[in-house]
């Protein structure tokens, strides 16, 4: 008689196992060669009671908060069955992929959710060796084994730690961000949840890759730990010429790469060293760490100063930061030349020729974030190709994407992609990059300035003001909308703002409005638009991905066809239009702010 065929619950097994019998003995009269976290005797489920917790909402990117939130009793067995309860009838018999970006609390996250998952009726689960998986991994790893989804542990670039930040994304079965229809069911289940199912008796060694075999309440439960780089590798070798770009790399040129303890460290070591062959110090900051080394996982001048230093020495030719979870990436020229995030969907969109999946299957389409600049519309239309504006948020571009109308798109927020997954990929835009520069023969601040000689330069930054009281914030925001509200904007549009003998006058105020062209969902009130009779615009937004506080994001967004400015630093030229965007929105006023914590 086998032990699934008694039913033996889990704390029997465990007692049976831990107490007072010999391995040979329990082999021997259940017929089974593993303990019972591994084998297939029955095992049972548990109910357990609870009540809900307050402000359990997923952002632009999932659920958001400081670790130690997360780690009070319950709370994430709550949002992790909340999540479970909005899949609905598709949970029963699924496949799901589970990692995150190694910070802290991720494995202890990791075994909460294996144990739910069992209990909830999940079929199997596929987990990255150590928990590790980069966000946009999942997303290939989603869509090459046709899975349901997955669930992603990070907070992406916010700081890790016991005393940082955590985050549960849901991403659904093309890979990409849960739609707002279903972070929308999961934020009603959290409002009303009183009990979620666990089985306590399911233990896996993530450390080591394999499957592992039970059986849950009479359903069988895998759980398959694979190799966290193998697959997107793979799906890397299908749109880049590998041999092309390691012949590049082994030339005259000198790279850095530095993952900033996140875990694209794990891929970096793996492509870059072992598949182009680039000597070690090519990679550095590339041991993932749960505080990811006491710094803050955002790939921009202001927390990435070690690498902007290196390149600045003009040893490298190209540099490189990822974020704490890998779907974000910088690029700096030799010399520490800077590529805004604008700048660099604009290039690689440009040059798509030289990269051969693009070559291979074209470019349907382009799309980039609201507040990113008006840059990549001038390829489009020189082009000839649709460019669509949606929200802040990588899931808008998902339905793009789906719908074959869009195969590059990007955000300010130092993100990239194209249609090979549903997730922003940080080490896709490397990639990129390093074929345009292969291809072209250039150095990076060439293939700039000959860009700007093209389509001329939208001058573009971003200002973060972070841990903004949130009453102060939301008072700014209710003042500006009070401005562009329909029946008081004739008083505001029309008038001139002067600074520094520089004049702008105001043509449109808006709060940012999609109406999906796909699904003809709408999604309202997404951000604060001044635009001016030039084109030049002037945005506010409220970030949805602050674990504490409020981040005011100011973004400033200014077109010159000047090619005697294309060389001067974006923060001097464009002065005199920041400081009438404090002006009119009385920022420093309402803050108590002289500085913002973040300048992009």
């Amino acid at each position: 008689m086998v032990g699934s065929s008694i039913g033996l619950g889990s704390d029997l097994c465990y007692s049976i196992w831990e107490n007072g019998i010999t391995r040979d003995s329990f082999q021997t009269y259940f017929q089974c060669s593993k303990p019972p976290s591994s084998c297939t005797m029955g095992l049972s489920s548990e109910t357990v009671a609870t009540r809900p917790f307050e402000g359990q909402k997923p952002g632009t990117s999932g659920l958001r908060r400081k670790t130690t939130i997360f780690q009070q009793p319950h709370y994430t067995e709550n949002f992790v069955q909340s999540t479970f309860s909005a899949v609905g009838r598709e949970l029963a018999g699924s496949t799901l992929v589970i990692g995150g970006d190694g910070r802290f609390f991720m494995k202890a996250a990791v075994d909460i959710i294996v144990k739910m998952a069992a209990a909830n009726g999940v079929r199997r689960l596929i987990i990255g060796q150590n928990g590790l998986f980069s966000t946009p991994a999942v997303s290939c790893v989603i869509r090459k084994r046709q899975a349901t989804g997955g669930i992603i542990l990070t907070a992406s670039h916010n700081p890790g730690g016991p005393d940082g930040d955590f985050g549960i994304k849901y991403n659904t079965a093309n890979g990409g961000p849960a739609p707002e229809r279903i972070t929308s069911q999961i934020f009603e289940h959290t409002k009303t949840i009183s009990e979620y199912k666990i089985c306590r008796g399911v233990e896996v060694d993530i450390s080591k890759t394999g499957l592992n075999d039970f059986n849950v309440n009479g359903n069988s439960f895998t759980v398959e730990v694979i190799d966290s780089v193998a697959d997107y590798v793979i799906k890397m070798k299908q749109i880049f010429d590998f041999p092309a770009i390691k012949e590049f790399l082994n030339g005259d040129i000198k790279i850095v790469i530095n993952a900033m303890h996140g875990v694209m460290g794990v891929y970096a070591k793996q492509i870059f060293l072992k598949e182009f062959g680039l000597p070690a110090d090519s990679c550095v900051n590339c041991e993932p760490k749960e505080d990811f080394g006491g710094h803050h996982p955002d790939p921009n001048l202001t927390y990435a100063p070690d690498l902007l230093a290196l390149l600045k020495k003009g040893i490298h030719g190209f540099g490189a930061a990822f974020d704490g979870d890998g779907d974000r990436n910088m690029i700096l020229g030799k010399n520490g030349f800077f590529v805004s995030p604008c700048d660099s969907v604009s290039v690689m969109a440009a040059n798509a020729e030289y990269i051969p999946y693009f070559k291979k299957n074209g470019v349907k389409g382009l799309s980039r974030s609201m507040p990113t600049s008006g840059a990549l519309d001038r390829v489009a239309a020189e082009k000839g190709i649709d460019c669509y504006e949606v929200p802040t948020g990588w899931k808008f571009f998902g339905n793009l994407m789906d719908a074959g109308k869009v195969s590059l798109c990007g955000e300010e927020s130092y993100g990239t992609g194209s249609d090979h997954i549903r997730e922003k990929d940080g080490c896709w835009a490397v990639l990129a990059w390093l074929s345009i520069l292969a291809g072209r023969k250039q150095t990076v601040e060439e293939i700039l300035m000959d860009h700007w000689k093209t389509y001329g330069r939208n001058f573009f930054t971003r200002w973060d003001y972070e841990d903004v009281a949130a009453d102060k914030a939301k008072a700014m925001v209710a003042r500006l909308r009070t401005l562009i509200d329909a029946t008081q904007t004739a008083d505001f549009i029309g008038r001139s703002f002067t600074q520094e003998g520089k004049s702008y006058i105001i043509a449109k105020a808006d709060d940012f409005e999609y109406t999906d062209p796909i699904d003809h969902s709408v999604a309202k009130n997404q951000g604060i638009r001044i635009i001016m009779e030039d084109g030049s615009r002037i945005i506010f937004r409220l970030s949805g991905t602050s674990s504490s506080g409020a981040t005011i994001r100011m973004y400033i967004d200014n077109y010159i066809d000047d090619p005697s400015t294309y060389g001067q630093d974006a923060q001097v030229v464009l002065k005199p239009f920041i400081q009438i965007a404090l002006e009119i929105s009385k920022l420093k006023e309402f803050t108590g702010r002289d500085a913002p914590t973040v300048i992009t």
